[in-house]
């Protein structure tokens, strides 16, 4: 016994010291060491992150993303000196947020360009290509959100369900090229989430959130924790009785529900900002474009042979609101209280849960026999899969 305590407190303090001596290292470059790395001159960086036009009023959000305090001084409209009160005040610590209140009397569907120039001279302007009157959160801008995120979400799920029969008879060959279809629509919307992260960090944060990175990170983490989750549920489905296939299906309607969300954003603060205007045309590209996500949740919830008649239904209709409802959410969020990094976020969530989708359903065919996943039914299915996205994407 006396042998195992001083063995076990090396290794507690084999553990520690590495860092107590980088806490050291990092304490004395920001204190007396910092004179070591006094050179250059670090350049002052604000981020206009949101525009809202009010009666009467432009109201900016701004965000101090470069490395040293800033002072902002001065605002502009279209290159005109503006009054303007700030809140809390005009001094921003590295990361914090003030609101710029810019009276001025503007002009639906103009463009302006919003300027803010800090103590050193230097100006970051926004150029915002239309105006628009900024949502109040209301009971009936909720309804109307809510039926946008019906259009988009629930109902074309919900149409993509009826394959099922038409799925359930056929032969094995044939089966796999759905589940490859599953695939290929999947990995479509990962890819589509990941590109309009990108681009809302692009048109709305600063560089020093290390978008890419941003977007990687969370895709990688969310897989790894959808991963384990599912291996989870396999597990504990195959041990309880609960047909493989649900938890399947489950894991896509999860997926495309976070996608969804997603989707829900963008489109509640496209609607915000007053750059989309919903037609017709428009509510039928995403019904098109959406239905396809039905067809990856009916491809493996058709081999569930202990399902039948209301069991069956209760079951599709749950998984539908799943992967569909979320469209609802993420319209209020996105109208009344958007946030680009949170949007980036989910978007990114969207995406790492699709790919480990992905792999599910790709694990699933190999289990039905096809052991390389090299067969034509598989290839072809993936392609047309993709194909089907990219061209019903168009529509959008």
């Amino acid at each position: 016994m006396e042998v195992s305590k001083p063995s076990k407190a090396k290794f507690i303090a084999s553990g520690i010291i590495p860092f107590a001596f980088l806490i050291v290292m990092i304490a004395y470059i920001f204190g007396p060491g910092s004179y070591l790395l006094d050179f250059g001159v670090p350049l002052p960086e604000i981020t206009i992150e949101k525009t809202d036009f009010v009666d009467s009023e432009i109201r900016v959000t701004v965000r101090n993303t470069g490395p040293i305090p800033v002072e902002i001084v001065m605002a502009d409209v279209n290159d005109r000196i503006q009054p303007a009160a700030i809140e809390p005040d005009r001094f921003l610590e590295r990361y914090e947020v003030a609101l710029v209140r810019i009276p001025f009397e503007w002009n639906e569907a103009e463009p302006y360009i919003i300027g803010l120039t800090i103590e050193d001279g230097t100006r970051f302007e926004k150029e915002i290509e239309a105006a628009a009157q900024a949502l109040e959160p209301s009971l009936e801008l909720a309804g109307f959100f809510a039926i946008i995120g019906t259009y988009v979400g629930i109902i074309p799920v919900m149409i993509g369900l009826l394959w099922l029969p038409f799925i359930k008879r056929l032969k094995k060959n044939k089966y796999h090229f759905f589940l490859a279809l599953t695939a290929g629509l999947l990995l479509f919307l990962g890819i589509d989430s990941i590109e309009e992260a990108l681009e809302v960090y692009q048109e709305n944060l600063s560089q020093s959130f290390n978008g890419v990175l941003l977007v990687t990170t969370v895709i990688v983490v969310t897989f790894l924790g959808l991963y384990y989750v599912t291996e989870k549920l396999i597990k504990r489905a195959e041990s309880s009785g609960i047909a493989k296939p649900v938890v399947i299906a489950l894991m896509i309607a999860i997926g495309i529900g976070l996608h969804n969300f997603g989707e829900g954003l963008a489109i509640g603060a496209a609607v915000g900002i007053g750059s989309i205007a919903f037609s017709t045309f428009l509510i039928v590209g995403f019904a098109l474009h959406n239905t396809t996500e039905g067809i990856a949740i009916a491809a493996p919830m058709s081999r569930g042979k202990s399902m039948i008649g209301k069991a069956l239904i209760g079951k599709l209709a749950g998984l539908g609101m799943i992967a569909g409802a979320p469209a609802i959410f993420g319209a209020w969020v996105g109208g009344f209280v958007y946030s680009p990094f949170a949007t980036v976020v989910f978007l990114s969530i969207g995406a790492g849960a699709i790919f480990q989708v992905v792999i599910t359903v790709l694990r699933w065919i190999r289990e039905e026999g096809d052991k390389n996943l090299s067969s034509a039914a598989v290839a072809s299915g993936i392609a047309v899969g993709m194909l089907i996205m990219y061209l019903t994407s168009i529509l959008v």
